[in-house]
């Protein structure tokens, strides 16, 4: 085993549909063989359109969804099979901050019942006055001001409610954070609020994230290596700099090519755009998922089963013609 803290090996979640009366039982890859491992202090960035399977994915990793199939190992142990005390063990060292913050907080309980909660829920303090340290603590280290102690999800805005899912997932001093689209939800100015937020605490608290977002734009600034995802499968995977400086597959290109560039040389820039039918994740058939809307399409990514490769060192990609490309 490497000395990698999170190691997935092809992991698979699927999810049966019913059929009708007439129709045969369906299932829908959400993630379909998936593999990646995440060092010590390294943000990882998962990166897709929305119904890639990112979200499933790291569900899967802090158990909230159960793998059809493949293994997670968190520093050696295999999480598919931990039950009980170990359970328990596991979800006070692995965290997970949500996309919207207003839909994963009670709305009747106010800003320190909230941030409370998992120490009480978890049995860590039973001391009233040691939660109160605690939390006052934490609520400091997140930046949200101690008048804010007795007011309600409601009463605040997208920014400080993000604080608070921050501020719960942290007070269990957890070493590995799930970062489910954190900023997704909120503006732009406070985006980069929140992402410095995440980044000084990654210092302070040594914390190891998988950031899963669709913005290649945020992942630049935060991730260490990137991971791009399309349709339950990885596409391609490199390190933030070598991904933005040489992108191999199409649809990495067709993401990047989506991110607004406010300079005025970008008027005449041609943009990549992407055409066709999106695969269906119910009962996938051969061939690569992305074949139907890439514009290098051959007849073996319709037909044949496409492997991710190591196209050069640290760099993988799935696709046929990224060995051409590499020459562009």
């Amino acid at each position: 085993m490497s000395d990698a803290v999170l190691k997935v090996e092809n992991l698979k979640v699927h999810f049966p549909v019913k059929g009708g009366l007439f129709t045969k039982k369906q299932v829908v890859k959400a993630v379909d063989g998936v593999s990646f491992e995440i060092y010590p202090r390294e943000t990882f960035g998962l990166v897709g359109e929305s119904g890639c399977g990112k979200s499933t994915t790291g569900r899967a990793i802090v158990k909230l969804y159960e793998p059809t199939s493949g293994t997670v190992y968190y520093h050696g142990e295999d999480v598919t099979k931990i039950k009980g005390s170990h359970l328990a063990e596991f979800r006070r060292n692995v965290q997970m901050i949500f996309q919207d913050p207003y839909s994963s907080l009670n709305g009747r309980m106010n800003v320190r019942q909230l941030i409370a909660e998992p120490l009480i829920v978890n049995k860590v303090c039973k001391d009233k006055k040691e939660i109160e340290a605690r939390v006052d603590a934490m609520m400091e280290t997140v930046g949200l001001a101690r008048r804010l102690a007795g007011a309600y999800p409601h009463e605040l805005d997208g920014g400080r409610r993000q604080r608070i899912g921050i501020g719960r997932a942290l007070i269990m001093e957890p070493a590995f954070v799930v970062c489910d689209e954190p900023v997704s939800a909120l503006d732009v100015s406070i985006q980069a609020q929140i992402l410095n937020l995440l980044m000084d605490l990654q210092d302070s608290m040594n914390l190891t994230y998988l950031f899963i977002t669709h913005d290649l734009s945020v992942v630049k600034h935060i991730s260490d290596e990137i991971m791009v995802m399309y349709r339950g499968k990885c596409v391609e995977q490199a390190s933030s700099a070598e991904l933005f400086r040489k992108p191999l597959h199409p649809y990495t290109r067709a993401l990047l090519a989506a991110i607004p560039d406010p300079s005025p040389e970008s008027r005449n820039k041609k943009r990549s755009l992407l055409q066709g039918e999106v695969a269906s994740p119910v009962n996938p058939g051969p061939g690569c998922r992305f074949a139907a809307r890439c514009p290098f399409v051959k007849e073996e990514c319709r037909t044949g089963e496409i492997m991710l490769e190591e196209v050069s060192p640290g760099h993988f990609a799935a696709c046929p013609g990224c060995v051409d490309r590499m020459e562009e």
